[in-house]
C-alpha cells in the first residue's frame, strides 16, 4: 500500500510545482510540526527517550520515508500552539519546501476532558464538552490565526498542510462497558468542532486542510477494527493513533491533501 502511495505523493508534489520527479523530491526540505497526533504517540518505536515520543511509525517518518525528503521532526507530545511558536517554529526557513501541523486539542484541555467524561457520567461529559467547544469556537481562532501567521511569515514558500483530528468512537459499536454512547456521541461532537475552527482557519491562512475522519470511518473505538487506542498503558497513549491509524488514516490523508 505505501509504495502505492508513494507513486501518489510524488505525482502530488508534481502538481503543486514542489517536485519535478522522484530524484528531485529528494532535496525537499520538510518540517513536522505540531502535537502528539503528528509526533506519533501511541505508534510505538519511539526515536528517543524524551517527552516528546516522536515516533518512526509517524506520518511524518512514513512521508520522509517515501519522497526521501529531508525531515526535521519538530512535533512533541503535549505540544499546544505556544509551544509551536515557542520551540518549534525557528526550525523553519525561506529554505522551507513542505510544513505539516496538527495543533489545537491541547489548547483545548483534551486529556482533562477526556478525564471528566470517563469520571463524570453524561452530564460531566456534556459540561466538559460544551467548555471545551467554548474555547474552541471564543479563543483558539485567534491562537491559530497568530500560529499559522508565524508559520507563515518563517517560511514563506512552504506548501502547508494542516492536519486535524479523528472521531473517537463508533456510535452503536461494539463496546460493551465503559463510556455510554451518549457521551461518545459527545466527545464525537468536540471533535467536529475542533476539526471546524482549524479547517477555517487553515483556509483562512492560505494553508490546505487534511480532514482525517473519513479515513478513521469505520476504525474508530467501538467499531471491531480500531486504529486508536482505548485506554491503555502508558495511559498518554490513550485515545490516540495506533501504527495502522498513522499508516491508513494520517498519513495517506496527507498525500491526499497533496494532491
Amino acid at each position: 500500500m505505501l509504495r502505492t502511495l508513494a507513486t501518489t505523493v510524488v505525482a502530488a508534489l508534481a502538481t503543486i510545482g514542489l517536485t519535478s520527479g522522484v530524484a528531485d523530491a529528494a532535496t525537499l526540505d520538510y518540517v513536522a510540526l505540531g502535537d502528539s497526533y503528528s509526533s506519533g504517540v501511541g505508534a510505538g518505536s519511539y526515536l528517543d527517550s524524551s517527552s516528546c515520543k516522536r515516533s518512526s511509525n509517524a506520518y511524518p517518518v512514513l512521508y520522509a520515508g517515501q519522497t526521501s525528503a529531508s525531515l526535521d521532526f519538530q512535533a512533541c507530545s503535549g505540544a499546544k500552539t505556544s509551544d509551536v511558536l515557542n520551540n518549534q517554529v525557528s526550525a523553519l526557513s525561506d529554505e522551507t519546501d513542505l510544513v505539516t501541523i496538527s495543533v489545537g486539542g491541547n489548547d483545548a484541555g483534551f486529556a482533562g476532558v477526556m478525564q471528566d467524561c470517563i469520571l463524570g457520567g453524561d452530564s460531566g461529559c456534556k459540561t466538559a464538552i460544551d467548555n471545551a467547544k467554548a474555547f474552541v469556537n471564543g479563543t483558539l481562532p485567534g491562537l491559530l490565526e497568530k500560529t499559522y501567521g508565524e508559520i507563515r511569515s518563517r517560511a514563506p514558500e512552504a506548501t502547508v498542510i494542516v492536519l486535524g483530528y479523528p472521531h473517537f468512537y463508533k456510535i452503536g459499536g461494539s463496546c460493551s462497558v465503559g463510556l455510554s454512547d451518549t457521551s461518545r456521541g459527545y466527545i464525537n461532537s468536540g471533535a467536529d468542532a475542533l476539526d471546524s475552527v482549524i479547517q477555517k482557519e487553515a483556509s483562512e491562512a492560505g494553508f490546505a486542510f487534511a480532514d482525517v475522519r473519513p479515513a478513521f470511518t469505520g476504525h474508530e473505538i467501538c467499531s471491531g477494527s480500531a486504529w486508536l487506542h482505548s485506554v491503555t498503558y502508558p495511559i498518554d497513549e490513550s485515545y490516540h493513533p495506533t501504527a495502522t491509524g498513522q499508516a491508513q488514516g494520517y498519513y495517506p490523508s496527507l498525500v491526499a491533501a497533496l494532491g
